[in-house]
């Protein structure tokens, strides 16, 4: 679909806005039904949702709400934590990973995102270290090859591909002991495309060299699933996790990185995930119209 995307200052530009897709954590204050309204109203083509806010709408409502207003699920976000070290953990992982499958397929998307976990170690993410918890980052990226190896059957009979997310080394102590695409592509080379793929996510994969050649591999091997777009901003909030902005508010060279993945054949849809408490508690429609003109003018030309 076509529209006016309005920019800050009062200009308008017009652009096609079916591939650009609104992920629920964008605007983490509205309810599903209040995000996907925006996104709707906006003009967007899709919504990626988080499991806390379907939760809330029940699984069921929330495709229908979404189907309601002409959207499509571009993903859900998110399966994964797979590194635990007993077998109660493993266990819990498996049951809670399974139950997002099945949510995923509920919801009509085929792609579940994948935050594959840090180390046992980590309390809690974001937290300190338990002083004897398990350090081994082997051995637990050697668990996460594991667990998918169990679950990718699972997603199989549900038409529902595992989405292996690298994330920013930053965080490979508390949230993904994986974190580069060609990690995850080395994973996922063990399974059919259709069953397991990966996400670029501009913030966490922007700074790495091999960057460009991996995209292509992803591109040859048919397993680029999602597309997630924010800026790397500075200085870092006190939680870095926090630290990600609108497209051009920070370091990342957005045109060139879009024209890589483009190459690489992707034809998906575009997500915009930012983690930034002051847009958080921005009007949910200001950040549509902000992200839909960063969009326009960053991404969609090199798309």
């Amino acid at each position: 679909m076509t529209s006016t995307a309005t920019i800050p200052d009062g200009a308008t530009s017009v652009t096609d806005l079916s591939r650009l897709s609104l992920n629920t954590a964008t605007t983490k204050a509205l309810t599903l039904a209040e995000a996907v309204e925006v996104a709707a109203e906006a003009g967007l083509g899709a919504v990626g949702l988080w499991r806390d806010r379907v939760a809330e709408a029940g699984v069921e409502n929330a495709a229908k709400i979404v189907a309601d207003a002409g959207l499509r699920v571009s993903s859900l976000c998110r399966g994964g934590f797979l590194t635990a070290a007993d077998e109660s953990g493993q266990s819990e992982a498996l049951g809670d990973n399974r139950a997002a499958i099945v949510e995923a397929a509920t919801l009509g998307t085929s792609e579940l995102i994948m935050v594959v976990g840090g180390l046992p170690a980590a309390s809690t993410p974001g937290g300190p270290a338990q002083l004897d918890g398990d350090k081994d980052i082997v051995a637990a990226r050697t668990r996460v090859a594991n667990r998918i190896a169990e679950l990718a059957p699972f997603a199989a009979e549900h038409g529902v591909r595992l989405v292996l997310e690298p994330l920013h080394p930053i965080f490979a102590a508390d949230r993904a002991v994986l974190s580069t695409l060609g990690q995850c592509l080395d994973l996922a080379t063990e399974f059919p495309p259709e069953q397991v793929g990966v996400v670029v996510d501009t913030y966490h994969v922007w700074w790495d060299p091999a960057l460009r050649d991996q995209i292509a591999r992803a591109g040859r091997e048919n397993r680029i699933a999602s597309y997630q777009v924010c800026d790397w901003i500075l200085p870092l909030a006190a939680d870095p996790l926090l630290s990600r902005g609108f497209m051009g508010d920070g370091y990342i060279d957005f045109p060139t990185i879009t024209r890589w993945v483009s190459e690489a054949g992707y034809t998906g849809d575009v997500e915009v995930e930012i983690f930034n408490q002051e847009i958080w508690n921005a009007p949910g429609a200001q950040t549509v119209a902000t992200m839909a003109e960063r969009y326009s003018r960053l991404v969609h030309p090199y798309l």
